[in-house]
């Protein structure tokens, strides 16, 4: 199937009230146990994934390597639980084998995506670490230093400072071209940088909105880091499901 390059004005947008975020993740609940076994498939595959992270969690190169590994894939999984709730919307089939099948004409532009989320990632720790290098000497302990040890306790300050706001920033940014891009992908078959570009218009206009729906997302994520990843095998398929709710309400039907 063909890539549909649709002028941006083709899409106007809803404008959601700041507290919309809660509904999104009640018809996201609902969807999720419409077909749970389907959708909690795709939680457990973020576990797998997730476990990588605690597994070695003990150098900054590390994590700063899974969390892009997981930014490479993630769109990949979240389209996959979107396909679902597209496919209930519509009363097709939703199971876990159609919802990945559904995806085949879709992947070069999931694809797309997820290397522009990992170019910006890749962009980010790399300048943190060139900021640290020129200022410091130093981007992290030596790694045989942190084997059996807490990394946190042998950062320096200045360490500690710049890779908080390097994640913080790049959470912003990835939020700010995720909001609609993965179900738009999908639904609209438009090409990922129009996409893209519909969720940053999205996270701007309503922008308290937006800000609702980060925060719900970063506490439904502690949470499922703060149970060991036991609670994510919910709290992916929930948000994937949500994720597709908002970009009903926010993306007006053709």
């Amino acid at each position: 199937m063909a890539t549909t390059h649709e002028s941006i004005d083709m899409f106007p947008l809803h404008r959601v009230p700041v507290t919309r975020p809660f509904i999104w993740l009640s018809e996201g609940w609902d969807d999720l146990w419409h077909h749970p076994q389907a959708s909690l498939a795709y939680g457990a595959l973020t576990v797998l994934l997730g476990s990588l992270i605690l597994a070695y969690d003990r150098h900054p190169v590390y994590i700063a390597t899974t969390i892009a590994a997981f930014l490479l894939v993630g769109p990949i999984i979240t389209a996959g639980i979107c396909e679902l709730s597209r496919s209930r919307d519509h009363g097709e089939e939703t199971n876990f084998g159609h919802s990945l099948k559904s995806l085949r004409p879709r992947r070069s532009e999931l694809m797309h995506f997820a290397e522009t989320l990992l170019f910006i990632a890749v962009a980010g720790f790399g300048i943190t670490a060139l900021a640290l290098y020129s200022t410091t000497g130093s981007i992290a302990p030596a790694l045989e230093s942190t084997l059996w040890g807490d990394v946190m306790a042998q950062l320096s300050r200045v360490q500690r400072t710049a890779y908080l706001l390097s994640c913080t920033g790049l959470a912003g940014v990835v939020f700010a071209l995720s909001v609609v891009t993965v179900p738009m992908i999908i639904d609209r078959h438009v090409d990922a940088g129009t996409a893209m570009h519909m969720s940053l218009r999205a996270a701007l206009r309503d922008f308290p909105a937006m800000l609702v729906w980060a925060l719900l997302i970063i506490a439904l994520v502690a949470f499922g880091f703060a149970t060991k990843l036991i609670g994510m095998v919910l709290v992916l398929p929930l948000l994937g499901h949500a994720t597709w709710n908002a970009y009903r309400d926010i993306v007006e039907e053709a």
